[in-house]
């Protein structure tokens, strides 16, 4: 396993990160298998263990919590918050109100007194920057927290949070959470280069792209994994995005071949070569899914490798577009575009 600064924090956390959105009822993961997951995952080096509130509804929480019950020194915990939570308007968001309930929330679920890393789950844009800064200051002043972090921010927002926390005198975002594959690479050309500027750790998410890269979509097979089974409108051939993708993932799996390495390798190698890159997470839902990803732990991909997934798939380029997590609320929603 290797081993990098998350951000200018000094905390060392591992380059592979065991997310844990597949525990609880969203995958069917019983909390067996979360314990076998996290007693492997401990042992092949990872430190970093991530989740979110609203995973399973808190399930997710309850099982990581008591996964990682006698061993909480040795592992840099990382929860969301922010995304709706029950069908209460105000049990959601990053307001002050919600945060600190929220938060004491998931430290029950979890079993502890602070975690390593809270993260605000995605850029909520009816609350002002002072307000959530000044929460997640307080909150770290108490040691309920130890640094704080943003999750699938676009590039402007990343700005101005940093802006808004020197201006008001607040702790900063010390990290960012983007989605990040060889197959949605957008982030190159406006996230990482900010993450960079300002010194942030990157934790990114969905290296595999929700199944594409992990082997066992190719042509001439459907795909049958539990992403495909949850999200079948993202893996249907007769949308053009998908049908790009995999061409893609068949050039891909051709290098990979080729490098005697398998399509997960090759994924994971890739997203953590990129020097913005501070660990990828990995979110298996089998134990046997997490030993096919810890095979790519001591991954470092060639240049000549590089250079042939550049060559397929090149840089700055998202092939399906459609399913970006960080586009501006005013894209999406035409009420906020029109008077």
């Amino acid at each position: 396993m290797q081993y990098r600064t998350l951000g200018r924090t000094g905390v060392q956390v591992s380059t592979l990160a065991l997310g844990a959105m597949n525990f609880g009822a969203l995958a069917r993961t019983t909390q067996q298998d979360a314990d076998a997951i996290v007693d492997a995952a401990l042992e092949a080096g990872i430190n970093v263990i991530d989740t979110a509130d609203m995973y399973s509804a808190g399930e997710s929480e309850e099982m990581v919590g008591k996964a990682i019950a006698g061993r909480r020194d040795d592992i840099v915990l990382a929860t969301k918050a922010s995304m709706p939570m029950g069908s209460d308007r105000n049990h959601q968001g990053a307001s002050r109100r919600w945060l600190v309930t929220e938060l004491d929330n998931s430290l029950r679920r979890l079993g502890v007194d602070h975690v390593d890393l809270y993260q605000i789950h995605r850029w909520d844009p009816t609350t002002g920057d002072e307000e959530t800064l000044s929460a997640l200051t307080d909150l770290q002043r108490a040691g309920k927290i130890r640094y704080f972090g943003s999750s699938t921010f676009p590039a402007h927002r990343v700005v101005q949070g940093q802006w808004a926390a020197r201006e008001h005198g607040l702790s900063r975002y010390v990290t960012e959470q983007p989605s990040y594959s060889v197959l949605q690479r957008g982030i190159e050309s406006h996230v990482l280069p900010v993450t960079e500027e300002y010194g942030l750790g990157v934790l990114v998410w969905s290296p595999l792209a929700s199944g594409w890269l992990s082997g066992a979509v190719r042509a001439g097979q459907a795909a049958t994994g539990h992403r495909a089974a949850m999200m079948p409108e993202r893996f249907d051939l007769a949308v053009p995005a998908n049908r790009a993708r995999l061409d893609a993932v068949e050039q891909l799996a051709a290098v990979a071949d080729e490098a005697g390495l398998t399509m997960i390798q090759l994924a994971l190698g890739f997203v953590t070569a990129h020097p913005a890159v501070t660990a990828a997470l990995i979110g298996p839902r089998t134990l046997d899914h997490l030993r096919a990803q810890l095979a790519a732990a001591d991954t470092v991909l060639t240049a000549d490798v590089l250079d042939a997934i550049d060559a397929i798939v090149p840089p700055g380029t998202d092939l399906a577009p459609d399913e970006k997590h960080d586009t501006p609320p005013s894209l999406l929603d035409p009420r906020l575009r029109r008077r």
